[in-house]
């Protein structure tokens, strides 16, 4: 369908103006997207009309008192600062995803007769979900909740956020829809008939080539909505790439989730990581938050707009303007050390590797072996630790599991429905919303997301910082005399015993050799 044209240059912003008025349901508001989506729609469309969130009863918590919690977050202190009378458009559903008809009664559907804007973005992200609760969560959930949109006289778009690696398996992702991995019934009746354990030894065979249950079902929840289609009013799939920490909005660097990249950052800057899985030239598609979130805007917008009568995908990913992991890295080792975490457990160090051989290697002389050694040193001497060294390590090695798969290869997006709808954005739409990759400095990013980590996601106060300069002083001695230390002592056993010489050979040349690459990297960059 042929864009319907647009004033060139109209009195007010196209978007804002949409949204006037418009009741909104929103899932999955409470997450790290959700939250920058309404805090974005409050902050930009003044006049907008009721937000409606779908949430549930969670760890003894009402949905009434999760709403109350929400409205205090840090993330509306602009909101707040400029008409805290725009919070009480928020008002709660009571419902639950996993539930038939999300856990809803006549008067909750009812509640929502004037919503004409769904965005649907509540999911599952653990990546090692098992398959029956992925599927209840991340498929299930978008024919419920369909079926109640179906229901809904005003409905004029319902915006599904899925992920760019729903095929993961492909080096280049089309703006389309691809085949269902395995049928929808079979995959439900499988993961409903089939006992746990059994289910647990196939899974994965069953889900190849889908790296995850996470992107499995993702592609199961695409072709649902897909199937779907234009039933009175028109579906669109929105897959943004990695997000991470925002750009601009509400703040520089606001981020509020340990997942991927981030975790990476607290990990390493507290001295935990030590191995980082990654192809250094690949490149890193990394998506600021903010910019995702006002894609997102512009996206149901414009299907709301458009009205097209086949299901339209967006990818929005930052190819036009690349970041590698090799930046990446290199900004955290630099930022780190500029912009310490409070109380590093060690002086933030370590070695970049692709070779899975190699990691395994070093995570085990790096991390494993000394966090194991710690925690029965600690247990030994009385002292109390708030989290178990040991689970800390299985962690580390959890999360460098999870994201080999993402940080050692390399995909293209096309991107063409999101680069024309950049392109159709007025000037002053474009002033509010940024859908451009290009105004991204990404070392001035990198700069924001370690800063905003520190202060948003660990809460730390920047009045510390000349103290957890100091302690990473003490970090820095304490590292190289241990390393100096151990050197000794193998130096001198190894005088002593030719096999164990042999072995400390061969690992010094591979720690050589890997620390010569990165120092070869770095200077190049």
């Amino acid at each position: 369908m042929v864009p319907r044209p647009v004033s060139p240059s109209p009195a007010e912003p196209l978007i804002p103006r949409f949204y006037a008025g418009r009741s909104i349901l929103i899932t999955g508001a409470t997450g790290f997207m959700g939250k920058v989506l309404v805090e974005r729609i409050l902050s930009t469309c003044p006049e907008v009309g009721r937000l409606h969130l779908l949430m549930r009863d969670k760890k003894g918590h009402s949905p009434q008192k999760r709403l109350a919690q929400l409205k205090q977050s840090q993330v509306f202190d602009n909101v707040r600062a400029r008409n805290h009378r725009q919070l009480d458009k928020l008002c709660v559903v009571s419902g639950d995803v996993s539930k038939p008809q999300l856990g809803m009664d006549a008067d909750a559907i009812a509640q929502l007769r004037e919503v004409s804007i769904v965005f649907h973005s509540a999911a599952t992200l653990k990546f090692d979900e098992p398959l029956p609760v992925a599927i209840d969560q991340n498929v299930r959930s978008v024919e419920r909740l369909l079926d109640i949109c179906d229901k809904l006289p005003n409905m004029e778009a319902f915006i599904h956020v899925s992920t760019a690696y729903s095929n993961a398996e492909l080096t280049v992702v089309e703006e389309r829809v691809y085949p269902a991995p395995v049928p929808l019934a079979q995959a439900c009746t499988l993961a409903e008939t089939l006992p746990v354990d059994l289910l647990g030894q196939i899974n994965t065979q069953y889900i190849s080539p889908k790296p995850n249950t996470y992107t499995f079902t993702k592609a199961l929840a695409e072709n649902v909505v897909q199937e779907h289609g234009n039933r009175g009013y028109p579906v669109a799939i929105f897959r943004p790439t990695i997000v991470i920490s925002s750009l601009r909005h509400p703040f520089p660097g606001w981020i509020e989730n340990l997942n991927g990249p981030s975790g990476v950052v607290v990990a390493a800057g507290k001295g935990l990581l030590h191995v980082f899985c990654c192809k250094m030239a690949a490149r890193a598609d990394m998506l600021p938050v903010d910019m995702a979130i006002d894609t997102l805007l512009a996206v149901a917008w414009e299907t709301a707009v458009d009205r097209p009568e086949a299901v339209r995908v967006y990818n929005c990913s930052t190819c036009e303007n690349p970041t590698t992991w090799r930046d990446f890295e290199t900004a955290l080792r630099h930022r780190l050390r500029v912009n310490p975490l409070d109380n590093a457990f060690w002086y933030p160090s370590g070695f970049t590797v692709e070779n899975k051989l190699t990691q395994k290697t070093l995570e085990t002389i790096l991390q494993t072996a000394p966090l194991h050694i710690a925690e029965y040193i600690s247990k030994i001497l009385g002292i109390k630790t708030r989290l178990s060294l040991i689970t800390v390590s299985q962690r580390l090695i959890a999360m460098n599991e999870v994201l080999r798969f993402f940080s050692v290869r390399e995909w293209h997006f096309v991107t063409d429905n999101v680069r024309k709808l950049h392109a159709r954005l007025t000037p002053q739409d474009a002033a509010i919303y940024n859908l451009d990759p290009q105004t991204i400095n990404w070392n001035e990013h990198y700069c924001n997301f370690i800063i905003g980590a520190r202060k948003y996601l660990l809460q730390e106060k920047d009045q510390d910082i000349n103290e957890a300069k100091k302690h990473l002083r003490r970090m820095y001695y304490l590292h190289h005399g241990v390393m100096f230390f151990v050197v000794t002592l193998l130096c001198r056993l190894a005088l002593r015993n030719q096999y164990l010489r042999a072995f400390i050979y061969r690992t010094f040349r591979m720690l050589l050799t890997v620390a010569g690459s990165a120092y070869m990297r770095i200077r190049q960059s």
